[in-house]
């Protein structure tokens, strides 16, 4: 269980009170700062723990501690992390937040949907929870957006999903040659949430569209490429690299620009292949349809190699999803971030009380056969109202705290 560390700041450095020079003179020195580091943690939490808080001075090292589960996102996390956050906006003993997960398969591979499945299915866990789980996710994913404490994420491993929610929205996302990213709801009878809507229609191009609808799993050059990823450090230097940053002494008006210097020390160009790049002009002209039907008739038509295993991909996916998902991201372009949750997390209470969620997750991760039976069976049986019914407000809206 996570112990909350709200209030327990005590010995935590005060605000830095030293003499700086130059803003340039300050970077430099903050930023190169070399040589082993001595730990000025005052506490970690207990390995046990779904959440590991190391206190590093001024820099706040979280780790997603289930690494069995690939560091899976539950409601107990999201209750220990939202009120930490939350108080160190606050905290001028606070400079930065870095995430990571443990182990090295994955940050976050996803929310633990399957809790919710066996919430419906098998009436377990707390009631509300098809509720309280997205209400809760949200608000964390929209503190961490707003956050006025840089927010760094290691995506070392696989970052799908409720990882993408914790990273995508912060400063800095830095990826290595073991991450794979991507947003694969569209599979399991949901669309891509937690803030998806937001920053996939912010991507270059028709990126966002085709990584909505198709779920496509990218690699580091293609989330540099992409702009998901802000920097590549291998994997071997993020240790190195949290070194650099506990190290980091700026006033806070100045810790971003520090944090981009001591990243420009590690970071390096990823190798592989850029498929993003290779396949743009197709993915910007195919991707661009008015309706998921133009999509699939434009990849079905071009006919090579790349477009008929894209057809085929969209052909597996629940035809609900496909279209909620098409206008949730047209949509997301003309919205803030917090409108984006709010119209996010209305869709999810529309797909708590339909099938395809539930059938979805099951086929996927409950009975693992992979043949989810979608109701309807085909794109042309979902209507312009039944797309409607998921945008229409739900009865507990999502709301902020100031």
């Amino acid at each position: 269980m996570l112990r909350s560390l709200v209030g327990s700041e005590m010995c935590i450095r005060d605000s830095i009170n030293a003499e700086y020079g130059t803003p340039r003179q300050t970077q430099m020195r903050v930023a190169r700062a070399l040589g082993p580091v001595q730990s000025r943690s005052c506490s970690t939490m207990a390995s046990a723990d779904s959440v590991i808080v190391d206190r590093l001075g001024s820099m706040r090292l979280v780790t997603l501690n289930r690494p069995k589960a690939l560091n899976a996102l539950n409601l107990e996390m999201i209750r220990g992390m939202y009120p930490m956050y939350q108080e160190w906006q606050a905290n001028a003993g606070v400079s930065m937040i870095v995430q990571q997960g443990a182990g090295t398969k994955a940050f976050c591979a996803g929310g633990d949907v399957a809790a919710l499945y066996k919430s419906k299915v098998n009436g377990e866990g707390e009631p509300g929870v098809t509720s309280n789980f997205f209400q809760e996710e949200y608000k964390l994913n929209h503190l961490i957006g707003s956050s006025n404490k840089p927010v760094i994420s290691l995506l070392d491993g696989i970052t799908m999903g409720g990882g993408v929610g914790l990273s995508v929205h912060g400063d800095f996302r830095i990826v290595t040659e073991r991450s794979m990213f991507a947003m694969p709801e569209t599979a399991i009878g949901l669309f891509p949430d937690v803030g998806g809507s937001h920053f996939l229609p912010r991507l270059p191009g028709q990126i966002g569209m085709f990584l909505a609808l198709t779920g496509a799993r990218l690699r580091a050059a293609d989330l540099i490429y992409s702009r998901i990823g802000t920097h590549f450090v291998p994997s071997d230097r993020l240790e190195e690299l949290i070194d650099r940053l506990q190290q980091l002494e700026a006033p806070a008006h100045m810790m971003r620009e520090s944090i981009e210097l001591a990243l420009s020390e590690v970071e390096d160009t990823p190798e592989g292949h850029f498929t993003l790049q290779e396949h743009r002009d197709k993915i910007d002209g195919l991707f661009s349809g008015e309706t998921v039907e133009q999509i699939l008739a434009g990849l079905d038509a071009d006919g090579t190699e790349w477009a008929t295993k894209q057809a085929g991909l969209l052909r597996k996916m629940s035809p609900t999803s496909l279209k909620i998902t098409h206008r949730q991201i047209r949509e997301g372009a003309s919205k803030d971030l917090a409108e984006c949750l709010q119209m996010e997390y209305d869709m999810t209470q529309a797909c708590m009380a339909n099938k395809d969620f539930f059938e979805g997750v099951r086929a996927v991760l409950i009975d693992k056969d992979n043949t989810p039976v979608w109701h309807p069976t085909e794109l042309d049986q979902v209507s312009v109202s039944d797309v409607d019914a998921y945008f229409q407000a739900a009865a507990n809206a999502l709301t902020f705290d100031e």
